[in-house]
């Protein structure tokens, strides 16, 4: 991002200056945020089985272990009841999930999942993103969580730095800037970005796509991937922007990345052969930031 204009209440950006076009996907659990939301599974036991109620965390390095683990019941609705927008709750649920998430992480007694403050400096520079979630919540929901994240993570100075970078943006694109209130502003990034919960009933309807299940969802995630690619790509070319475009990905869960990895190799790169993609893979814990890996580069200039 361009260094914010030193008189903030008339930033300017003139229609040939060149912008660090650099875009976000994130998968939510375990990634920005140690949520405290339970699979319910069953475990085997020489007894039998008995319930099993896991983390994300445990649940991304077991889900394949189909012989000592099973859903609750056999049913992978009740295993996932706590990650849908039902119960007492209703669409509250996330919110009040990533409150309890958040709660020590203001407080300075525990830190976020490992792109925590990539997530953090995204919203500060104003960066496009996505949240890319296996949860069945609306996208409405998991917004509501984003935008908690935004008052009481981000300082008010971050959040006036991000404020003026999103002028610069909307002034390159549009030219409007200074007709609109810091209100509007906001309000016009946050309905830019993509809330994805590519188990949920929304999200079926809007890709036109039935999922083939909680248990499973990389193949939900390439179509939600793909979704924000081409929304993104829509806007930047739509605006008659030509500079590079990066986009990252980033989840904890290794089967996620590796099926992302090959979506890029096999399609992505493919279709969209100017865009820099890389893909973040969180799940090591001796690697607080993760591991980069660069699927497709910038072609050279010239």
């Amino acid at each position: 991002m361009n260094e914010a204009n030193p008189n903030p209440a008339l930033p300017k950006a003139p229609a040939d200056l060149k912008l660090d076009l650099k875009y976000y996907m994130f998968d939510w659990d375990d990634n920005i945020l140690h949520m405290p939301t339970r699979i319910h599974l069953e475990r085997k036991t020489p007894d039998g089985w008995e319930p099993y109620d896991v983390s994300t965390a445990e649940f991304a390095k077991i889900r394949r272990d189909t012989e000592n683990y099973r859903p609750k019941e056999g049913d992978w609705d009740k295993a996932f009841v706590d990650f849908y927008d039902i119960g007492e709750k209703g669409e509250d649920v996330f919110l009040e999930d990533a409150k309890s998430a958040l709660a020590p992480v203001i407080a300075g007694d525990a830190k976020g999942a490992p792109s925590f403050e990539s997530f953090r400096q995204a919203l500060i520079e104003g960066r496009l993103f996505a949240i890319i979630t296996a949860r069945s919540h609306s996208s409405r929901a998991i917004r509501k969580g984003v935008e908690y994240f935004i008052r009481h993570v981000l300082t008010e100075d971050e959040r006036r730095q991000m404020i003026r970078n999103l002028r610069y943006y909307v002034a390159r694109f549009d030219g409007h800037e200074a007709e609109r209130s810091d209100d509007e502003i906001m309000e016009n990034y946050l309905s830019l970005n993509r809330y994805h919960g590519v188990t949920s009933p929304e999200f079926e309807r809007r890709m036109g796509r039935k999922s083939s299940g909680s248990e499973s969802p990389e193949h939900a995630k390439q179509v939600a991937i793909k979704d924000f690619v081409q929304h993104v790509i829509a806007l930047i070319r739509g605006g008659g922007v030509r500079e590079s475009i990066s986009i990252g990905f980033s989840d904890d869960d290794q089967k996620n990345v590796q099926a992302v990895q090959e979506f890029i190799n096999e399609e992505l790169r493919k279709e969209f052969p100017g865009v820099k993609f890389v893909v973040y893979d969180t799940s090591d814990p001796s690697r607080p930031n993760g591991h980069k890996i660069v699927i497709a580069d910038h072609p050279p200039a010239g």
